[in-house]
């Protein structure tokens, strides 16, 4: 490893306060943890150095201090290798800015918290990200994770291809092919838009039989993701098997295990790994998206924030013992989903989940400096806002996060035990009046703690029997009474907020188009993606078979082909 005496930049952590070094605020042991000072070199004086190691409040001291530190700062050995350098890429797939306001006020208001309370991500914004296509304004998750796996522009519904439907190498594929270790965490099917354009080439993102395919290895490169933990068993499940959603008789679970994989299913599973486990391992929780955060039960399957801490583990041990750095790629995929449904309770305990696995991050960047995070959206979803006027009298300036807080299952969840429900011979009335009562005491009181209701509210939910009607019927009880607006149920065109901290930071600010977020992370790591698309350029980009919706869970039947 080759070092070079170079004038170098101190720079504190972000979300410090830019002038509080100024003021001395830092002492030697906190600066100490950003910059290695052993000893005194021999070009700076005792004298000198004495500032240094014991600052004085005054200011002159103060000024002699960080002079001194300057000085000292400027003769550090930096390393010209990028080998142990990680990146860690965050993806809050349909967060718009809008998202972030409500889900901060509801926590401050919810738990009395001060209005100047900050999220783990307001301590970092930097910017913004344009997210447009390159055949719409309007980017769906595939052509947006695309821009930042590929550093390109590409067409809605492109899985790692560019604009001609060719293989485009991926960011986290480089990285594995220059020998650093890689991994997905998401809440989604693996095999779903955004991780699937950073590890599978494909034509459009339905064909999720061939992105489990090459998620394997079954491609040139051979296996590319170290470590994979989220949702989506049923596309590496042969279509002889009940929990299925492949159109062929393929059973890409035992090819894994057969290849090398670690594989697993349940949380004790997980939490039995440990820096010992074998790479790579495929760790997957459900038969498709995992649970949303407000129906999750942590004793089934575990939250973003324990998935990315376990992740982060076992890759910086890992990639440690081979003198190498890691790309992690982390998903809270189901923001999108819950704004797709307009269901803002479901929406902001997403939003907030995925907090927590910010922090995480946070937290190991400060202890691994040559850490790098970017949290960012592909983006917007569901136009939303955070007031909404409900007649034609000029509107209150107000919002009502206690109805949020006090709704304690999804839509989702609702409608499925609405179309699921069954009359009991052992209670009195007509199939219709028992749905009624179900809908008054168990819905409406219990699930989603509104007592204002109209009969109106309960004939619909108790009548309705389509998915999308349910979901609307839903969504109003909730968002009127919230005062929460909603504009659609796809995307926006709205730039997203930018978040990054850490290694190199400062390079990424400003509003910025998504393929530059591509751009920063192959500079910062030094990757070749052009020899990757070479290597890749015959690969299969089109499944034999249409993947089979059909055998998808009825309730995630519109949600399946939705470009979520």
């Amino acid at each position: 490893m080759s070092h070079d005496h170079k004038v170098v930049s101190f720079q504190l952590p972000l979300e410090d306060s830019p002038d509080a070094f100024l003021r001395n605020e830092y002492s030697y042991k906190q600066v100490h943890q950003h910059a290695t000072l052993r000893a005194p070199p021999s070009s700076v004086s005792p004298r000198i150095w004495r500032f240094f190691k014991y600052p004085y409040p005054h200011s002159l001291y103060a000024i002699a201090y960080h002079f001194s530190l300057f000085i000292a700062l400027s003769i550090i050995p930096q390393t010209s290798s990028t080998s142990n350098i990680n990146v860690i890429l965050m993806v809050s797939d349909g967060f718009g800015p809008a998202s972030e306001t409500m889900a901060r006020q509801f926590k401050h208001t919810i738990h009395k918290l001060p209005v100047s309370w900050q999220s783990p991500l307001d301590k970092i914004l930097v910017g913004s990200s344009r997210t447009q296509s390159s055949d719409s304004l309007v980017t769906d998750s595939a052509a947006g994770a695309t821009a930042f796996a590929c550093g390109l522009k590409s067409y809605n519904g492109a899985i790692g291809v560019d604009p001609k439907g060719r293989p485009c190498g991926t960011i986290l594929e480089a990285a594995k092919l220059q020998g650093m270790l890689t991994g997905m965490v998401v809440t989604s099917r693996i095999t779903h838009a955004t991780p699937g354009s950073f590890s599978s080439h494909v034509v459009f993102r339905d064909m999720e039989d061939l992105i489990a395919e090459y998620q394997i290895g079954n491609y040139t490169l051979g296996s590319t993701v170290d470590l994979i933990f989220g949702g989506g068993k049923c596309f590496f499940l042969p279509n002889t098997d009940p929990e299925t959603c492949r159109s062929d008789d393929r059973d890409l679970w035992k090819e894994a295990i057969s290849s090398g994989f670690t594989t697993f299913s349940s949380l004790s599973e997980f939490n039995s790994l440990n820096n010992s486990t074998r790479l790579p391992v495929l760790g997957l929780f459900t038969r498709s998206h995992m649970n949303y955060e407000i129906d999750r039960n942590p004793s089934e399957q575990p939250s973003l924030a324990e998935m990315t801490k376990k992740a982060l583990e076992i890759l910086d041990y890992k990639s440690k013992s081979k003198d190498a750095g890691f790309f992690l790629m982390v998903e809270g995929s189901r923001i999108d989903m819950a704004a797709h449904q307009n269901d803002p309770s479901t929406h902001v305990r997403e939003i907030i989940a995925y907090w927590d696995a910010v922090q995480v991050v946070r937290n190991y960047i400060k202890q691994n400096p040559n850490t790098v995070v970017i949290s960012v959206s592909d983006h917007e979803t569901g136009g939303i806002s955070v007031a909404r006027q409900i007649s034609e009298k000029y509107p209150d300036y107000t919002w009502k996060p206690h109805v949020l807080a006090r709704v304690t299952k999804s839509n989702e969840l609702i409608t499925s035990a609405l179309l699921a429900f069954t009359m009991s011979n052992s209670h009195p009335g007509s199939f219709m009046q028992q749905k009624k009562e179900f809908v008054r005491h168990t819905v409406l009181s219990t699930w989603m703690g509104v007592n204002d209701y109209t009969e109106e509210d309960v004939d619909r939910l108790a009548t309705y029997q389509d998915y999308g009607r349910i979901q609307q019927c839903l969504s109003d009880i909730i968002s009127k009474r919230a005062l929460i607006g909603w504009a659609t149920h796809g995307h926006s065109s709205v730039d997203v907020n930018l978040y990054v901290s850490g290694y190199n930071s400062q390079k990424l600010r400003g509003n910025v188009e998504n393929i530059e977020i591509g751009h920063f992370i192959k500079n910062t790591l030094n990757l070749d993606l052009d020899k990757v698309t070479k290597l890749i350029s015959k690969e299969r980009t089109e499944q034999k078979y249409k993947s089979s919706s059909s055998k998808l869970p009825d309730i995630l039947q519109k949600l399946y082909y939705d470009h979520n």
